[in-house]
């Protein structure tokens, strides 16, 4: 079954959050990870400009678990922390339905 995990952060920072993000996906690429993520969408919330949403979806939650145990996630996750204006929160979901209408 198809895992997302949503992240939920405030910050004045998109822009160093989003180069930080590109690069850790470029580096996942070229080290050949396949238990990554497979679809990454950034929502951003329109009542309060520095409040984002992050969903970002996996093959299943055990991929999901294996990248989030992966040392080069742990260090992403410390990095992205220090440019947010609170701990950002985790929700897990499993993906019921999804699709193009």
């Amino acid at each position: 079954m198809k895992f997302a995990q949503i992240l939920d952060f405030e910050t004045d920072r998109a822009d160093e959050i989003r180069e930080l993000i590109h690069q850790y996906e470029q580096t996942a690429r070229d080290q050949g990870r396949t238990f990554g993520p497979k679809h990454r969408t950034l929502l951003r919330d329109r009542a309060n400009p520095n409040r984002y949403l992050a969903v970002v979806e996996f093959d299943s939650y055990e991929d999901a678990m294996a990248n989030s145990n992966a040392p080069e996630t742990a260090e992403l996750a410390q990095r992205l922390a220090a440019l947010t204006t609170r701990p950002p929160a985790f929700t897990d979901c499993d993906v019921e339905e999804s699709g193009a209408l």
